[in-house]
Parts: structure tokens; C-alpha cells; sequence
């Protein structure tokens, strides 16, 4: 029985004056599936990963989520605006929404420089990403009226630091925190936004060996427990081999090989593309 299909990326380009960053690339994310994005630096992933979460409109391309269109450009086509608006339902040459709106839509993402409210409380930080499902309007929320609904959220981010085993430190400043609790609070923090899709770029990077093994137990956990598809950009070779299904590999922006840890251990391309040797 074939998964359902929770992304998909189709032939999508993204080109900044003449330096084509990503040429032509495709790839899909199956529900609950862990899949890794790899490559030599400048190979394209976060660019990749830019145009997936909204950040740029690709050049060329299509992006679907949950069996929608959510981003889409050929230059020579005309598309219908799908989005709330003055524009919406007329025919555009681009579909881009906001990163926002991709969010609202249920795509959540972490950096890799972690972009925390570093003077707000941890509480704070899960709060704020509370409020993005909030169904207050601007009235209600500068007179603090929908008292019920601000204490659901209050609620939801206490039981989330908990989950998480941040609430113990849920009233210290977020930029205090060592960095690996930086992290996974950076995590808990998109994971606030209830999504189905979390993308999570380089979240090893400046973590020691035994935070590494313990964030590849933690992403399996929130995979399991919060129903979730995971599409992460790593170079940790460890963590990728250990916790990744399904690998794809760019170099200069092209994609030149997929397949599982084993298959893309032993590929002559990755080796070449790695090390700068054929074998």
C-alpha cells in the first residue's frame, strides 16, 4: 500500500542573475517518512529549502503539499491565484505565497542559525508560535478580550515544553540556554505551529557527539508522537545515515543521486562529489 503523499518538489529551479543556485530539481516527502537532503557546501539545499518554505519564488517550477499546488512559476503559463485577496482566483504567472501562509498551511522550519527570541522567555518563545492558529482578531487581542482561547494556548505551550522536557527552564531567557536546549527549543517552537511537515536546516551544526546522538533520538520521537513528516538538510554524515529513510544529493544545484543510506554511501557520485575522487 503506497504512503500518502505529504510533498512533492517538481522540476523546480531557482536562478539568481546568471548563478542557477538549484537546476531542475525533484523530490517528494511521504507521510511519517524521515528523509535527508545532502551535498558539498553551495551544493543548493537551503536555496532548495527557500523556495519550498516560501523565503524565494523559484524560476521555474512546482511545489505541492497535501495534493495542492502551493508554489508554482512557468514563465509561459498562466496560473489562478489560489490566495485571500484582491487578486485571488485571477490568473497570475506565479503562484508564491508568503512564508506566513506556508506555515499557516502546516510547513514549519528551523535554521541553521537559530533564529530563537533570545531575550524572551523559553514560555514566550512557544507562545508566539501559538498565536499564528489563533482565531482572535486584532479587537480581541489589543483589549485581551478571548480570554478562553489565550488560556487554551497558555495551556498548549506549557504541555508542549513538557513534552519536550523544556519546562523546567520555561522562564529563563531563550539566549541563555546552552546550545543544545537552544535548539531543541527551536524545534518545540516550529513543532507550536502544528505542522505536517517540519524542515529542519543543519540542526546539528555546532552540537557535540553526544547532543548529535541524542537530537537523532529526539527526531525519530517527534516524528512518532506528533504524526509528523521530516525533511532535513545535514552534514553530519552520522545523524543523516542514522535517522534518514531516503536521501537525495545535490551538487551545484543538480541532483545527482538518491536512494537509501547504503546506496548513497557507496554511490561513485557522492564519493566524487565529497572527497573530489572517482572510485
Amino acid at each position: 500500500m503506497s504512503k500518502e503523499n505529504v510533498l512533492r518538489v517538481s522540476d523546480v529551479t531557482m536562478q539568481f542573475g546568471g548563478v542557477v543556485a538549484v537546476n531542475n530539481f525533484s523530490m517528494e516527502v511521504n507521510k511519517g517518512d524521515i528523509i535527508g537532503l545532502i551535498g558539498p557546501n553551495g551544493a543548493g539545499k537551503t536555496t532548495a529549502f527557500n523556495c519550498i518554505t516560501g523565503v524565494y519564488a523559484p524560476t521555474n517550477g512546482r511545489i505541492e503539499f497535501m495534493g495542492k499546488t502551493i508554489v508554482e512559476n512557468h514563465p509561459s503559463g498562466k496560473m489562478k491565484n489560489l490566495y485571500k485577496g484582491e487578486n485571488a482566483g485571477k490568473y497570475t504567472k506565479a503562484i508564491a505565497p508568503t512564508p506566513d501562509k506556508i506555515t499557516k498551511m502546516g510547513i514549519a522550519r528551523t535554521f541553521q542559525n537559530i533564529r530563537l527570541f533570545s531575550s524572551l522567555s523559553v514560555f514566550e518563545n512557544v507562545l508566539i508560535a501559538k498565536h499564528l492558529h489563533a482565531k482572535q482578531n486584532i479587537f480581541t487581542a489589543t483589549f485581551r478580550l478571548n480570554h478562553k482561547e489565550e488560556k487554551r494556548m497558555r495551556e498548549e505551550s506549557m504541555a508542549l515544553l513538557k513534552e519536550q522536557g523544556l519546562d523546567k527552564y520555561k522562564d529563563d531567557v531563550a539566549g541563555s540556554l546552552p546550545y543544545g536546549l537552544q535548539r531543541r527549543l527551536e524545534i518545540a517552537r516550529a513543532l507550536a505551529t502544528d505542522p505536517k511537515l517540519l524542515l529542519l536546516d543543519e540542526p546539528a551544526a555546532g552540537m557535540n557527539p553526544q547532543e548529535s546522538d541524542e537530537l537523532m533520538e529526539f527526531i525519530r520521537q517527534i516524528r512518532d508522537e506528533y504524526d509528523l513528516s521530516i525533511f532535513l538538510i545535514e552534514h553530519h554524515m552520522q545523524l543523516v545515515m542514522g535517522v534518514c529513510e531516503h536521501i537525495y544529493v545535490l551538487d551545484y544545484g543538480i541532483k545527482i543521486a538518491e536512494g537509501n543510506p547504503e546506496e548513497i554511501q557507496n554511490n561513485p557520485k557522492v564519493i566524487e562529489a565529497y572527497l573530489g575522487v572517482d572510485e
